[in-house]
């Protein structure tokens, strides 16, 4: 895998691992730097490149009256007041080409959602901005589906590309993950990250909001290192049941310490055997 540039510094993937993890999204300015430095500090103790995340809008919402975030003004102006404070390097997700512009200039990575991972013209705007793209793969394609998007993302221009798996859509209202997702994504050659709070995700599942089952982060991350994923992906917060979206599927961030030391030491261990 090529070495990725991210907030100014070189990471070069299969070496360190990779926690990119934060709140759902944006809802004040307080708490987001809280979760940022916390996290930083607790990847900076366990030797994990950190990125923080956060979205300032969430379309993907069960309901109308669902909270999707401070919006673009807004959210752009809290993400850089993080960046500024904690000096991490950021991730959010962008919906529309026309956000694209905005964000490629306070971020370091762009993500494309997993349900508009198939758009072209979404992922070719934000490829040519030469931004580090992060491709959340679809609860609806297959491993191999992927490449497809990865093509894309590099025949734009993108200056790197991750590919996170988040499960795969199993009946109604649930997610299952395929750990063979892994290595079968690895011929393309870019970093594989382990989306594990969404994949345990009850998509719809409380009626007018997802569920989620975060008892499970610690074991399905175990399952995906060791499977050779190259990072995780976290969503998470110090009082997750008192945020207004995604509540039930984030991980207490007083647990993210131990998670990340377990997942470094299976890190280290998978990469033992060449994997």
């Amino acid at each position: 895998m090529d070495a990725l540039r991210i907030g100014g510094r070189k990471l070069i993937p299969g070496k360190i691992p990779i926690l990119i993890a934060g709140p759902c999204v944006l809802e004040n300015f307080d708490d987001a730097l809280r979760v940022a430095l916390e996290c930083a500090e607790a990847a900076a103790r366990e030797g994990f490149f950190y990125i923080f995340k956060s979205s300032y809008l969430k379309d993907n919402r069960s309901s109308i009256d669902s909270y999707a975030g401070p919006g673009l003004d807004k959210g752009l102006e809290m993400l850089a007041g993080v960046k500024a404070k904690a000096k991490v390097p950021l991730l959010t997700d962008v919906h529309c080409r026309d956000e694209v512009p905005r964000v490629k200039d306070v971020v370091d990575v762009i993500q494309i959602p997993a349900f508009l991972v198939r758009q072209t013209r979404l992922i070719v705007a934000a490829a040519q901005t030469g931004a580090v793209l992060n491709l959340k793969k679809s609860q609806m394609l297959s491993p191999e589906d992927m490449g497809n998007a990865v093509a894309k993302a590099r025949t734009a221009g993108a200056g790197g590309v991750m590919v996170t798996e988040r499960g795969t859509s199993f009946g109604y209202n649930n997610l299952v993950v395929d750990f063979t997702a892994f290595p079968r994504m690895r011929p393309f050659g870019a970093p594989l990250i382990f989306d594990a709070t969404h994949s345990l995700q009850l998509p719809g599942g409380l009626g007018k909001r997802s569920g989620g089952r975060p008892e499970f982060v610690s074991t399905l991350s175990r399952a995906a290192v060791a499977a050779g994923c190259d990072g995780l992906f976290i969503e998470t917060h110090f009082a997750p049941l008192d945020c207004r979206c995604d509540a039930e599927a984030m991980l207490p961030l007083a647990e993210l310490g131990r998670l990340l030391a377990e997942t470094k030491r299976l890190f280290e261990l998978v990469r033992g055997f060449g994997t």
